[in-house]
């Protein structure tokens, strides 16, 4: 049997140690398809329902793993539909090879079935971009999508017209006019050196030195650094904020953790950055920026990767170019320890108190059901080194508050695209790369209704995800937000009769319940849990609980309000909702 082109695709990504494709086939890839079928003893095909999750499978896993994730479409509407999932590994800088379909090259141009031109379409998305068009380029452009990727954390694309893709392997069908040969290169990545230079490490250790009241704020480029983080925090006495996406990064039940800030943030978040005289951001490129220090009223250490993303924004008295788990190791010898501990103390006091707030709101006697009171119920039961995977939505909120990072756990979501339905794929490519961990899968009815198809993806790959639905029969995270600008919710709530999730889940072959009472809600997750394969719980919460912000603003408070003067449906059951919160934390 001739050895064909898309087999020198498959071998190289092989040798680059990919494990796993994420892919729906079709009729522009029957010959990568066939390269995958001659090497299925080592590389895997994961037929999933939608292509959009194959991408955002390759996402989590990459995310999850710091390796190559991989997917794969069709020509035309497949390659289209990768779009979302793609653009969320983009903007969360996640190494992700693309690999499409294209019409075979003697009709591109003339408006043939499916043609669309996809290196136009991924221009703004891919950091490598190209239409294979003979097979003598491979491997070597494999090699270089691939280094590519991992260099500068992104897509990369790789497009195959149909003859090329079942062309000889060892065709070189052009006479050669350049002086050059075809790409001769090997699979390797070198990373780049993660130490900064020793001026910049020695300048921000002056500036880190000579702050009274130092903050740390640490995002994804540092969750490989939690040691270094918690002894530069322990060194300078600095209490530590965290991103969403870096949650993880240290502990939440750490002395030094004050949660986030933002509207996702906590109140000693939000109250460090006000008080704090110089922050140190490590490994973020924060874009909240209201949520930030003011120009000219701290000093700004940051350690960032990318000059590009240094100083990006605030004014950055030293920008540090580097690793985050290098760059903290060679910049600790340099610090002073800070002998005074007032500035660490009262922020733990603090923390003391949001958490006995937080906790409060957990009750499960509360009907409707409390949202925070279902994500508490996952965390008591959850392993100590679970991943929890999360949609964009009130979701977000409440797992930011009721999650707890503790031990080796682990937690992922969109970050920058905030895109809703990533949760469930991202359950399903981490569950694939780590096998022996608990995935739990916490969304929204909104977002797990778009690639649900795909639940029945882990039902038949045998991966034993657990999906947790909050179910407020709305896109909740929306309807705050329609309010806080001071208008009435509109066009936010879905009708009656409220979904039942757990019937598609049991459709499927997997576990499925429904909850609508507090009292069954740890039982369900419970046996969930212990499901030996996929299980999906379904929990109607709580409609009009709405996801307040760590520190309420006296504008957003007054915006609130002309909504609800405006005429804001459900006013007098969101008012209850609010009025129980205050009564119940008041009382802890």
């Amino acid at each position: 049997m001739p050895r064909i082109a898309s087999e020198a695709l498959v071998e190289r990504l092989i040798d680059w140690g990919v494990d796993t494709v994420f892919g729906l086939p079709g009729d522009g890839i029957n010959g990568i398809m066939e390269g995958l079928r001659r090497h299925r003893d080592k590389i895997r095909f994961l037929l999933v329902r939608h292509e959009e999750a194959a991408a955002f499978m390759a996402t989590g896993y990459a995310k999850a793993t710091g390796k190559l994730g991989v997917c794969l479409s069709t020509s035309g509407p497949g390659a289209i539909h990768l779009l979302n999932g793609l653009y969320d590994a983009k903007l969360d800088h996640t190494p992700v090879l693309a690999i499409t379909g294209m019409q075979e090259t003697s009709v591109l141009g003339t408006g043939y079935q499916q043609e669309v031109h996809v290196e136009h379409l991924y221009a703004d998305l891919a950091e490598y971009n190209l239409i294979v068009d003979n097979p003598a380029q491979l491997p070597g452009v494999v090699d270089i999508a691939v280094r590519t990727a991992l260099a500068r954390r992104g897509v990369a694309h790789l497009s195959f017209p149909n003859d090329v893709q079942v062309a000889n392997a060892d065709a070189d069908p052009y006479q050669h006019v350049a002086p050059a040969r075809p790409p001769v290169t090997a699979p390797i990545y070198l990373p780049p050196p993660g130490v900064p230079r020793a001026a910049d490490l020695r300048a921000a250790a002056q500036v880190l030195n000579a702050g009274h009241k130092v903050a740390l704020l640490a995002g994804v480029g540092a969750l490989h650094a939690r040691d270094e983080v918690l002894a530069v925090a322990d060194t300078l006495g600095a209490p530590v904020i965290k991103t969403l996406p870096g949650k993880a990064v240290i502990p939440d039940d750490s002395p030094f953790a004050v949660g986030g800030i933002g509207l996702l943030g906590t109140r000693p978040g939000e109250e460090l950055i006000e008080e704090c005289d110089t922050l140190f951001m490590i490994g973020t490129n924060f874009p909240y920026t209201q949520h930030l220090p003011e120009p000219g009223k701290v000093r700004t250490v940051q350690l960032e990767a990318d000059p590009a993303r240094a100083g990006a924004r605030m004014p950055t008295e030293v920008p540090m170019i580097g690793d985050a788990k290098e760059g903290l190791r060679e910049l600790l010898p340099l610090l002073d320890r800070k002998k005074d501990r007032k500035h660490l103390e009262k922020f733990q006091k603090a923390m003391d108190k949001w958490r006995g707030k937080m906790e409060a709101l957990e009750n499960p006697k509360r009907s409707p059901i409390a949202p925070q009171y279902v994500v508490s119920v996952i965390d008591d039961l959850a392993s100590d080194d679970a991943i929890l995977t999360c949609d964009s939505g009130t979701i977000a909120t409440w797992a930011a508050r009721h999650w707890t990072i503790r031990r080796n756990r682990g937690f992922y979501l969109s970050g920058n695209l905030a895109t809703m339905a990533p949760g469930l794929p991202y359950a399903i490519g981490i569950q694939h790369a780590h096998p022996g961990r608990q995935v739990i899968a916490y969304v929204g009815d909104g977002g797990f209704s778009m690639l649900m198809a795909d639940f029945l993806t882990a039902v038949q790959a045998k991966l034993p995800i657990t999906v947790v639905i909050n179910n407020n029969n709305s896109l909740g995270q929306i309807l705050w937000e329609q309010m806080v600008l001071g208008y009435p919710e509109h066009g936010v709530r879905y009708q009656e009769p409220v979904a039942d999730f757990s019937t598609w889940a049991r459709a499927c072959g997997g576990f499925g319940v429904k909850v609508t009472k507090g009292k069954e809600v740890a039982k369900a997750i419970k046996e969930a849990l212990a499901h030996k394969g996929p299980s999906l719980v379904d929990v109607d919460v709580n409609p009009d609980e709405p996801p307040m912000p760590g520190k309420i603003e006296y504008d957003q408070a007054k915006k609130f309000a002309e909504a609800f003067v405006k005429g804001q449906p459900r006013r007098a059951t969101i008012a209850t909702t609010l009025a129980k919160d205050r009564i119940q934390q008041l009382g802890k």
